[in-house]
């Protein structure tokens, strides 16, 4: 006798069967494809912003609306000449440390110690972004040079057009500072440098007579002056001249050579021309370091443009993906914070931080802008906006 699930066979109930309960219920909507939600970018409303899913971070953003080149920069500057703009470049090169930093008390120190030591160089192209008037910087820029108020640094191979690294300016006092503090040159060797960088006037060649061996060397090791071989080698953190042990200690040489302890005039006459034949210039210590996390921040700002599609995005964005999703000290990122919830990550795990030291998104914006690398220009909607070239 079969097993019986349910009484209703039993019960002599039974359900009638109708057409509608036997098809499944369909929907005008049944033969489109299932999707997630999405939302529309913020640029959509202004200029053919894409749909993005709700879970994706919103990365890329249409042309945005064109309404000229912008002068956000100059106007917003708090400069009025070339002394203005060469003191604000080179305090605002970085960013103060958060209180909330995410970096334990070795790495603030490292960081700390590489700002202290770069040198105090402002690229020109730098202050022509500031100043927007090309013919009249250039004219106060000869001017102060002759008046021995600023020099201009010319580092070779570097670059010579817009983009390159190599065209800078110092304030002559920030050089003697320099000169002064250094532990690597004796007081007598410093004054004699001074001296001689105010009689060679604003060029950047040494002469070879200038000196004589041994306090070349004590000035190359300082990184005061550098030579076109180390510079065609690349060495700007630490120039040197070729040859500086024959040069330094001729003796040693010679000894080596012939083998006695006996300085012959045949071996004397190497020593001195080497320097007085290699061309020289003048350099600034750590001056490579310098030029490197240049170039790294300007490559990064364009990295992070890049990863629109078209190529621009609104500055408030750029700057948002430059700081990256860091906490802030906005009141609701605080309440986040009170409650345990996720408000952004600390500042040291971001690439601002971890590679390019603290690095200011305002200077190295204005750094590429001045290269030719971006341009800046007014979209009527969402403020300005910044494009590749």
């Amino acid at each position: 006798m079969p097993l019986r699930i349910t009484s209703a066979p039993v019960s002599g109930i039974k359900k009638r069967k109708t057409p509608s309960s036997t098809r499944p219920h369909t929907s005008p909507f049944a033969a489109h494809a299932r999707s997630k939600p999405n939302v529309r970018s913020p640029g959509g409303a202004g200029g053919g912003g894409t749909l993005k899913s709700s879970d994706e971070p919103e990365l890329d953003y249409g042309p945005l609306p064109d309404l000229g080149l912008s002068r956000h920069v100059p106007e917003t500057a708090p400069v009025e000449n070339v002394l203005d703009a060469l003191k604000y470049v080179r305090d605002s090169v970085f960013e103060e440390l958060p209180a909330r930093a995410g970096m334990n008390s070795t790495r603030i120190a490292q960081v700390l110690n590489f700002r202290r030591s770069l040198p105090p160089l402002v690229s020109v192209a730098h202050v022509h972004t500031l100043l927007d008037a090309p013919t009249k910087v250039e004219r106060e820029i000869m001017e102060l040079a002759t008046a021995g108020r600023i020099r201009r640094l010319i580092v070779p191979g570097r670059g010579n057009d817009a983009a390159g690294l190599g065209d800078c300016l110092v304030l002559t006092e920030d050089w003697e500072n320099i000169v002064r503090e250094s532990s690597v040159l004796d007081e007598a060797l410093k004054e004699k440098f001074l001296a001689v960088l105010g009689r060679i006037g604003n060029t950047c060649a040494v002469p070879g007579t200038a000196f004589p061996a041994p306090e070349y060397t004590a000035l190359v090791r300082g990184g005061f002056i550098v030579s076109s071989s180390s510079l065609a080698k690349g060495t700007l953190s630490l120039p040197s001249l070729p040859d500086l042990a024959i040069s330094a200690n001729p003796m040693a040489g010679a000894s080596s050579r012939t083998g006695s302890n006996t300085l012959s005039n045949e071996a004397q006459r190497p020593a001195q021309p080497q320097f007085h034949t290699a061309t020289l210039f003048l350099s600034l210590p750590n001056t490579g370091p310098y030029l490197k996390i240049l170039g790294a921040g300007r490559d990064h700002l364009v990295s992070l443009l890049k990863k629109s599609k078209s190529g621009e995005v609104p500055l408030y964005l750029l700057r948002d993906r430059w700081d990256g999703a860091v906490e802030s000290e906005r009141s609701f990122s605080v309440a986040k914070r009170a409650r345990g919830e996720f408000a952004g990550i600390l500042p040291g795990k971001t690439k601002k931080w971890k590679d390019l030291y603290g690095m200011s998104f305002r200077w190295v914006l204005e750094e590429a802008i001045g290269a030719g690398l971006i341009e800046i220009f007014d979209t009527g909607s969402v403020g300005p906006g910044v494009r590749t070239l």
